[in-house]
């Protein structure tokens, strides 16, 4: 056994230079300002100006400590009109915090050409979160990974002369100091850090940089020193962390990021433990199957950090969203970056993931006064048993942790406890648990999506009789400022990223080449490709997540004399992570050989003269929109033809629920509703039948790739269109199909909930929410009924067993025993109801199985 001392440090106050606790005399304009804030601050309500400063235990605001729980949610990934629901749902859940990216590329997409409208305003989430009364963590990065395109840098940085990223280069540090320096300033301007009375208790420089900095030398350290110099004189007020930072100098904050961050120490015993990144789930690629991860581990996971000494947690994500346009990095990323979040893409609670983690939010909040009164004593009750007791004076609070994958049982005060395996017991009071995280109270629910067929949606089009109209796309050069230059170019450098295509032309004269059939062998860096001979398509590669590079040969016939080949190289995202990720290379740069000519010859490509073109043609007429002039009505609509943009008109789903596109029947492409880029959509590239089970135990270490759902799937067929971007009547659908579908396939649907579901033992502890009251605390275990939306109210039960039920919400069967009343007294105690509580008692049920711990297990609908 050992026990961890209390460390005695002052706390580190963020009020040098300009701020409202500046005592320097010389003032500079800045600090005439902050004086005058100042003045606001001692003369305003409590409620608004706050001085943020740390100590090795906690975030202290207006030097009281804080328990904080946070969350993240990326403002362009969901809409503007998304923003206050989501934001009140996380505040519903229990978050003090929400956590943001502020992403370089969407603010600057051209060098001094800024953008902060829309799905870009940043300015308007903070506020929003602001309303709500919660706190934010700003992440300026302004490196930001995220799984988004280029790592949130804009493309333009990279034609910088003598620029090298994430080192200790002047370009790169000047360009970065200038950007992070503008966003700070905006939250001046509009006195959104706490020190202003606004809501940004905490901001981030750089992101994860010591995951990869041994591979810069020794001017990686050099430039950790010169971030966090840079960011600290921008004098925000408020404290400044580093994530993923073992060496941050002070006073920067060192943080985790992780699984599992429960071991994690600070580089100093200045410096509180936090947690910046709690992986809820996983991000899904295209190709793979969805990655999920169990609620039980989850909650595991967070109450193991506050158990150790964590007194701020930030889920990553708390709500994903979607990548809308080609905001998707990688390369591979799917546009949904749902990533299992407690709100899911669409802004729906997914139960009872959130559920479960709003009651450990609160059992945690119990503990809040002696969790920060003190450090942890630890002890080893047993082999794989873990305690943690915070005490001071009459406060007492303690964690119980069996991190073996079996259930134990365990003495502790003279008391004893059953451990479910892979869990933590909560006990307020040092006596009696509260919560046990394996040990789920809260209802879960069966979401389904409701099709619509797209046809009967349709306002046909005069002329098509399918209600589509469409573009063929010219295959190879075809627009004026194509190029030709000898040997094969690398695609990013070529394009700017300006567009996902690159088209790599050339012809060639075969005198003895008729009617072979040769082999044409591409190596491309990637993402994907088709190649046309003689206009057209031979076939196609594609790499994956795990290997971006294509090494293919295609089967071709050739003719003698002229023969054109046209490569279509094509990005998918671009890398958002690693070590010089942004030198990391796309497109065809060969070689490109033509193999086993008609004379058994081969024949080199790769250095003769090829022309190029950026982009497609129809990309700059604004097919996108709807608006060409060009759209075909009047002939046969072609289908599972390659390189064809689809248009049509349709009515928006009825109702108020989430909407989305189904598009099985394509292949790949992008699509648009009226005008707005919905990201890009790949249904034909299927996971892997490998690897999913029907269930995922959550016992033991979890991985991103331990819990998978979807294989022999597509990764991704339905697609997010969120209801602001619909019109009551005619909108526009407009699709590139890159490879060849069918769009009089696809469908809308709309995400609705079926069932709710609750299922609890005897042995689970009361609800939370009953932990203040004594008299109600000890009314034992009770199952929870809630209807999803408001006005719904519990129309039927389609199952209620008590006894040994088993099995999920949707598939609830009957065990060896069970009471005949529970199907009468669960529609007694629920129907017409919006909620119900039932108390799981023999009492009220009766005794069908003595000795055996009993359960009871109800599925209603509401209407």
């Amino acid at each position: 056994m050992r026990a961890e001392t209390q460390q005695k440090t002052k706390p580190f106050k963020y009020n040098k230079k300009d701020t409202c606790f500046s005592s320097k005399n010389t003032m500079r304009p800045t600090q005439i300002l902050f004086l005058l804030l100042c003045f606001f601050c001692v003369y305003a309500p409590s409620s608004f100006c706050a001085n943020v400063t740390y100590d090795h235990r906690a975030l202290l605001i207006d030097g009281k400590r804080r328990l904080l729980v946070s969350g993240s949610i990326h403002y362009p990934r969901s809409t503007p009109e998304m923003w206050p629901d989501l934001i009140q749902k996380s505040k519903d859940g229990g978050l003090d915090v929400i956590e943001t990216y502020v992403f370089w590329n969407l603010h600057e997409p051209a060098q001094g050409q800024y953008n902060f409208e829309g799905r870009a305003d940043l300015v308007k989430f903070v506020k929003a979160v602001a309303a709500a009364g919660l706190y934010v963590h700003l992440r300026i990065g302004p490196y930001a990974c995220a799984e988004w395109n280029y790592g949130g840098f804009p493309l333009w940085l990279h034609f910088i002369p003598g620029i090298q990223f994430r080192t200790d280069n002047k370009p790169f540090e000047a360009e970065m100091k200038r950007f992070t320096a503008k966003i700070v300033d905006m939250m001046k301007q509009e006195n959104l850090y706490a020190s202003q009375g606004g809501p940004i208790i905490l901001s981030q420089v750089e992101n994860e940089y010591g995951n990869i900095d041994a591979a810069y030398g020794p001017a990686a350290k050099s430039y950790i020193n010169w971030a966090a110099s840079m960011a600290t004189s921008l004098d925000t007020g408020v404290p400044w962390v580093m994530c993923q930072q073992a060496d941050a100098p002070d006073p920067i904050i060192n943080t985790c990021n992780g699984f599992y961050c429960d071991q994690f120490t600070p580089n100093s015993n200045t410096k509180p433990k936090i947690w910046t990144e709690n992986w809820s789930g996983w991000f899904l690629s295209f190709g793979g199957a969805v990655p999920y991860r169990p609620v039980e581990d989850l909650a595991f996971a967070v109450v193991r950090f506050y158990q150790r000494g964590g007194t701020f947690q930030n889920y990553y994500m708390y709500h994903g969203g979607t990548n809308f346009g080609r905001t998707t990095g990688g390369p591979f990323i799917s546009t949904s970056y749902d990533y299992d979040a407690p709100i899911d893409e669409y802004g729906i609670i997914r139960q009872p993931k959130w559920g479960h983690l709003k009651d450990v939010h609160k059992a945690i909040k119990l503990c809040e006064e002696a969790l920060l009164a003190t450090n942890p004593t630890i002890t080893f009750p047993g082999p794989n048993i873990e305690a943690a007791v915070y005490k001071r004076g009459s406060v007492c609070a303690a964690f119980l942790a069996n991190i073996a994958t079996a259930d134990a049982t365990v003495t502790f005060n003279g008391n004893s406890y059953h451990l479910p395996a892979w869990s933590v017991s909560i006990l307020p009071d040092c006596k009696n648990v509260v919560l046990n995280t394996a040990k789920i109270n809260s209802a879960s629910m069966i979401s389904s999506f409701t099709t619509e067929s797209l046809k009967e949606e349709v306002s046909s089009l005069e002329g098509s009789g399918s209600g589509w109209n469409w573009i063929s796309e010219p295959i190879g050069i075809s627009k004026d400022d194509s190029f030709s230059k000898f040997g094969l170019l690398e695609q990013i450098n070529t394009t700017s990223d300006r567009s996902d295509y690159l088209w790599y032309s050339l012809s060639i004269d075969l005198e003895n080449g008729a009617g072979s059939q040769t082999i044409l062998h591409i190596e491309s860096l990637g993402h994907a490709l088709h190649a046309f001979i003689n206009g057209k398509l031979a076939g196609s590669g594609t790499g994956n997540s795990g290997k971006a590079k294509i090494n293919v040969d295609i089967p071709v016939t050739l003719v003698a004399g002229k023969n054109t080949i046209d490569l279509l190289s094509l990005t998918v995202g671009l890398q958002n992570y690693g070590a010089f990720f942004d030198t990391w290379g796309a497109g065809i740069t060969g070689p490109v050989i033509l193999k086993g000519l008609k004379n058994g010859s081969t024949v080199d490509l790769s250095s003769k003269q090829w022309t190029y073109q950026v982009g497609l043609k129809n990309e700059d007429l604004g097919p996108s929109s709807g608006s060409s002039r060009q759209w075909n009505s009047q002939s046969t609509l072609p289908t599972n033809q390659p390189l064809t943009w689809y248009k049509t008109n349709f009515d928006a789903p009825s109702g108020s629920n989430p909407v989305a596109i189904d598009f099985t029947g394509m292949g790949k492409g992008e699509a648009w509703v009226n005008g707005q880029s919905i990201g890009r959509y790949w249904p034909a590239y299927v996971s892997p039948n490998g690897g999913c089970t029907d269930s995922c135990n959550y016992r033991g270490a979890y991985s991103s790739s331990k819990c998978l759902k979807n294989c022999g799937k597509p990764s991704q067929k339905l697609y997010h269109v969120p209801r602001s971007w619909l019109q009551a009547d005619i909108n526009t659908l407009v699709l590139f199909e890159e490879s060849g579908g069918d769009p009089t396939q696809i469908s809308f649907t709309t995400k609705q909930i079926g069932s709710v579901c609750s299922h609890v033992s005897e042995s689970h502890p009361p609800p939370v929410d009953l932990w203040n009251s004594d008299k109600e605390r000890n009314v034992g275990p009770v199952l929870s009924l809630e209807c999803p939306y408001p006005n719904q109210v519990i129309s039927s039960i389609k199952f209620a067993s008590f006894g040994t039920p088993y099995g999920t919400c949707g598939n609830f069967r009957h065990g060896r025993c069970r009471s005949d009343e529970a199907l009468s007294l669960v529609q007694k105690a629920c129907i017409g109801s919006s909620s119900c509580r039932i108390g799981i008692s023999i009492n009220k049920f009766g005794d069908p199985c003595k000795g055996v711990v009993k359960s009871l297990a109800v599925e209603a609908s509401c209407a």
